[in-house]
């Protein structure tokens, strides 16, 4: 080197790929990731078992695309950004999870062969980028709207709960869990915000036990001697320490001449306790709920007063039970003029299965609701908690946008035959990223077919012989294994899914095309 010039420009720890290698080895890691969650999509999708490292050896079984990214541990740069695209979706629409990563690398998978064909990255992600505006257009000209009609829009959003739910473990009870799930959401009037309905999982029973309550259900007990039911209740929720009952002055030292003066301590605590119990009765309620332990004291006062007293509701559970009665969380009780009470209809002590539950029906807010799930084990649960959940969050995501285009590969298929048009039209090198993409669009009903052990090239060629003629609503029929109407079938998704999948996997993998050098710095060493 001349002029002194340094030789080494990075640590020498630090590693950098250029060009080439940089390109292929993101497109690795990202297909990888691809590839590992594709085996999940579709209704004869698989389940992952993710078994954790940490102490406890925690055993999930799903198949939801975002729980299993959530949960793996990814060292390539470009596979972070396909996860992060899924916990994306999720967040966002609660559905297409596993689509979106499946898409992106499919997207990639093309892209590499242009990249070898001495494409430049910047004109296939042009060429991509008109592709997914036309594919766009078309998916709007696609969609239908029953919004004015309730009748039919009821319709619609039972055949997105049973797509959705046709996917995962609540298959075989679908017809049960999508009526549930629709109810729950008409419930909400127009409300995205899940937190009024609540799901409580109780093991035993089967699946198509499980039930939609229409009140708010607190898994806690009612203190001894108290009334089990009350009417018209006036609900105070706190969040306050009642168990000054015993001595608690720590790292004190107090002298006293005998036992009659820690009596006396005592006695004083007492009374403080009897005081503060006295005043939360005088803001004129009939049941007190606190976050905190209720001691056996303080207890016995409320029995007296009869009063019921609620001890040890968790935070989840208080927060929610203040929402729903229109109270809120009080930690002080000298003023009961400014202490907001909540109010319901009935309190009273249920049965599910061997445990005993509170139930409060007619709630402030009429939205809340809870669905209880019945299963076998706590891993059937926990998986039809999350199928349920997506199914929730879809059909809430109806309110803000209620269009709904056709499943089972058909939209796919469409957008793919229109960026083929378009791509006929465009002169100069974009024109075969776009054919790209329709191809990659074209991989999902493939995917899906060859999830369901069918043959995917005669299903796809018999497709794209089917949607040659516009108009034509032909899909994956995986239930006979042919190609079917999808409107007979009542294969719908909705809309707003659809237009996350597509513009987060175009932007993904945009993102992912632009880079050529990949830097890996050397941790900073400590100083001995």
């Amino acid at each position: 080197m001349e002029n002194g010039a340094p030789n080494n420009l990075l640590n020498e720890q630090a590693t950098e790929e250029k060009g080439e290698m940089a390109r292929l080895s993101s497109f690795i890691g990202a297909m990888a990731i691809a590839d590992l969650v594709k085996t999940t999509l579709g209704p004869k999708g698989m389940d992952k078992i993710l078994q954790s490292q940490s102490r406890g050896q925690e055993v999930t079984v799903t198949n939801d695309g975002a729980t299993i990214l959530k949960s793996i541990y990814v060292d390539n740069p470009a596979a972070k950004v396909l996860v992060d695209i899924s916990k994306v979706q999720d967040d966002q629409v609660g559905d297409g999870t596993t689509s979106v990563v499946v898409l992106a690398g499919e997207l990639l998978r093309e892209a590499e062969k242009l990249v070898n064909m001495r494409l430049h990255p910047q004109t296939i992600i042009q060429g991509y980028r008109e592709a997914m505006n036309c594919a766009l257009k078309a998916l709007e000209d696609l969609s239908v709207n029953h919004v004015e009609d309730p009748e039919k829009y009821k319709e619609d959003m039972l055949k997105i709960a049973r797509t959705t739910l046709s996917s995962k473990i609540l298959t075989n009870d679908k017809e049960h869990f999508s009526q549930l799930a629709v109810d729950a959401v008409l419930r909400l009037k127009g409300s995205t915000n899940l937190d009024s309905i609540q799901m409580i999982k109780k093991t035993g029973g089967t699946l198509n036990e499980s039930y939609l309550d229409e009140g708010f259900i607190l898994d806690k007990k009612i203190g001894v001697g108290q009334p089990k039911r009350i009417e018209n209740a006036k609900i105070l929720v706190a969040n306050t320490p009642m168990d000054t009952d015993k001595i608690k002055i720590y790292g004190a030292r107090v002298k006293t001449k005998g036992m009659a003066e820690v009596g006396a301590i005592e006695q004083a605590e007492k009374d403080k306790m009897r005081k503060k119990v006295q005043k939360i009765i005088d803001h004129g309620i009939n049941c007190f709920i606190n976050r905190q332990l209720i001691y056996n004291f303080p207890e016995q006062l409320f029995t007296d007063a009869g009063v019921m007293a609620i001890e040890h509701a968790d935070f989840d559970g208080i927060e929610r039970l203040a929402l729903v009665t229109g109270g809120e969380i009080v930690s002080t009780f000298n003023n009961p003029e400014d202490a907001k009470i909540g109010e319901c209809k009935l309190i009273e002590e249920i049965m599910i299965g061997e445990d005993k539950l509170i139930r409060f029906s007619g709630v402030a807010l009429g939205e809340a609701c809870t669905i209880i799930l019945r299963g076998a084990s706590t891993h059937i649960l926990d998986e039809a908690e999350r199928s349920l959940h997506d199914a929730l969050c879809v059909l809430s995501q109806m309110a803000t946008d209620s269009r709904v285009v056709y499943g089972g590969g058909c939209s796919e298929m469409i957008m793919s035959k229109a960026i083929e048009d378009l791509a006929k039209k465009t002169p100069g090198k974009r024109s075969l990223a776009m054919e790209s993409f329709a191809k990659a669009l074209r991989q999902i009903p493939a995917i899906i077919a060859e999830n369901g052990g069918l043959d995917s090239t005669e299903l796809i060629a018999q497709l794209r012989a089917a949607h040659v003629n516009d108009g034509c609503r032909e899909g994956i029929d995986i239930l006979t294994g042919t190609v079917g109407d999808m409107t007979k079938c009542g294969i719908n998704e909705s809309f707003k899914v659809k237009k996350c999948v597509l513009s987060s996997a175009t932007e993904a993998t945009e993102m992912i095309l632009r880079v050529d050098d990949i830097i890996k710095c050397a941790p900073r060493q400590r100083e001995q």
